[in-house]
């Protein structure tokens, strides 16, 4: 695309600012369904009347999300241990009097127009070539191919400084990597760029936070305290904000952390200059800043999954070594719902844990048995994260998916929480019946692959039957369920829902599957393939997958009957 020569913030002689604090540009949904923008000191007046931050995309909410949890941690003093945290959940009201005075005091590295220290930029970031568009910013436009997107012609030309601050944030987090832009100064440009050094911090995280009824309900249970076990406190850990601006040069090692969740909230993974005015900002030049390393980084932050890596634990020849785990974008949630909920710490001398769910599940599971939550709360664990793909130089999905769930379900001692996660195995297993049943007639039919592609299709079909079943069935668990009779019901529920598939796809292989043909099974038994021998198999092993479904007696409540019908 052809860009306009652009006029740079910080050269203005009639500078005007543009305060993130008093300016309206954070995008909420409040209790009322109705959607507007809100300014950060907004944000934590209105909380208890706003739903949500629901920005453009998942991950730029999560990123402001953790903007604003950067400024109530540092509001709040901590919290310094769970006292202070029940006092502000009890009282259901945020410390006005102390963020008012606090944005206060640093409004102006709040201002993303400012002359010597932008928020989250570098005033005299340089290079020598230009100009730079927008699309190097906005995370939804292809870089160099824009054609399948919404946004171009005068969209692509200036945007408010508003949208501008949420893709500043956005692009600190998420940036993609690739060769970048090298800026005059940096040592590690060659040839006027630098090449890849990976995407922007969060890109790395399996990405969770937890989601309340209230905005007020999702910064505070998401506000965990510094206190043993917990967070640990360090003088060091500064949001950036409260440190001195940043050049163009990447921070050494020594001095730049991470110390703390402060640091890795406000981490400063790229080097940005914005160009334009409060009337319009019109370009963005983006380089390198300060690479993270995640390994074993798990006792810092609290919003991601975490996995062992069996490749560094090898190569550094010792163990544990955790490192963020994304999420799988091609599983729902609730499929892979044990690994988000909090598991028994280890028995002495056994192995360490696979996976370590966030620190902020683990949280609400420690309020919720110690008695500090109310049981009968239900929570929305959501996840978010992003796939990145040629090389990681381009943003090939977003992924996001919530889950609402009691309280109960995170203590690793409640029954209902190993109901659910047993529920998920099986689903699991009466799709497996359905897939070796699809296979099964494309035998019959005459496939020669084994009938793979026949498998696959119908397992999707199958999970998305299954999932708003499983969603509605799990957000009705609580105090007054009988652990056994709710997985009966779903059991009932799921074999409902695979025979009324199964008998479609035996409806649909057609008369050469039911004729059939001779084939040989895995196991180099001789047998006839047909639809008829395809569907006795798939429901002896429906009811070996679900033998809860005719243990107890009774029928499917109407929702669920519908459900299974939808």
């Amino acid at each position: 695309m052809t860009v306009k020569e652009v006029t740079p913030v910080t050269g203005s002689p009639h500078h005007t600012g543009f305060s993130l604090v008093d300016e309206a540009w954070i995008p909420v949904l409040d209790t009322a369904g109705q959607r507007r923008e809100v300014s950060l000191l907004g944000l934590f007046q209105q909380a208890g009347e706003l739903r949500m931050i629901a920005c453009e995309l998942p991950t730029q909410t999560f990123a402001i999300l953790r903007l604003a949890l950067a400024i109530l941690h540092r509001t709040t003093g901590g919290p310094p241990g769970e006292a202070a945290w029940r006092a502000l959940w009890q009282n259901r009201q945020l410390p006005m009097g102390e963020i008012c005075d606090y944005l206060g005091e640093f409004r102006d590295r709040f201002d993303l127009l400012h002359p010597e220290h932008p928020f989250y930029q570098v005033a005299d970031l340089r290079a020598g070539k230009g100009p730079f568009g927008l699309e190097r910013l906005i995370a939804d436009v292809p870089n160099g191919q824009p054609y399948l997107t919404t946004r171009a012609g005068r969209g692509m030309e200036m945007i408010a400084p508003a949208e501008a601050a949420r893709w500043l944030v956005h692009c600190q987090a998420y940036d993609p990597s690739g060769i970048k832009t090298g800026a005059a100064g940096d040592p590690r440009v060659s040839g006027g760029k630098v090449y890849p050094l990976g995407v922007a911090s969060v890109g790395a995280l399996g990405g969770v936070h937890l989601e309340g009824d209230t905005l007020l309900e999702t910064l505070l249970i998401n506000l965990v305290p510094f206190a043993p076990g917990w967070q640990v406190a360090d003088e060091r850990d500064l949001p950036v904000w409260e440190r001195e601006a940043h050049t163009a040069i990447e921070e050494a090692y020594a001095t730049r952390g991470p110390f703390g969740l402060l640091s890795l909230y406000t981490w400063q993974s790229r080097r940005i200059r914005l160009f334009g005015d409060r009337t319009g900002i019109t370009g963005a030049m983006i380089c390198y800043g300060d690479q993270l390393d995640w390994q074993d980084r798990h006792l810092l932050e609290p919003m991601s999954v975490w996995a062992r890596s069996a490749t560094q634990e090898k190569k550094q020849k010792r163990t544990p070594i955790y490192t963020p785990r994304p999420h799988d974008h091609t599983r729902a949630l609730w499929r892979g719902l044990q690994s988000l909920l909090p598991s028994a710490p280890p028995a002495g001398g056994s192995e360490p844990p696979q996976r370590l769910s966030p620190v902020v599940v683990q949280w609400l599971a420690h309020l919720a048995v110690t008695g500090q939550v109310e049981q009968n709360r239900r929570v929305r664990p959501r996840a978010t994260s992003i796939t990145y793909g040629s090389q990681s130089a381009v943003i090939d999905e977003v992924f996001s998916d919530a889950l609402t769930m009691n309280v109960m379900l995170l203590d690793e001692q409640s029954p209902l929480r190993t109901t659910a996660v047993d529920a998920v195995a099986d689903a699991e297993r009466a799709v497996k019946q359905i897939r070796m049943l699809a296979a099964n007639l494309a035998i019959a039919a005459g496939s020669r692959d084994s009938g793979t592609g026949e498998a696959d299709r119908a397992a999707e079909r199958a999970y998305a039957l299954l999932d708003r079943a499983f969603r509605s069935w799990l957000a009705q668990l609580g105090p007054g369920s009988d652990p056994v009779g709710e997985r009966a019901s779903w059991q009932r529920l799921v074999r409902q829902a695979i025979v009324w598939l199964g008998g479609e796809l035996v409806a649909s292989a057609g008369p050469t599957a039911w004729v059939g043909r001779p084939g040989v099974t895995r196991t180099g038994e001789t047998v006839h393939y047909s639809s008829s021998q395809a569907e006795a198999w798939f429901r002896r092993g429906l009811a070996a997958a679900l033998p809860m479904a005719d243990e107890l007696q009774g029928e499917l409540r109407p929702d669920q009957r519908q459900e299974a019908s939808a």
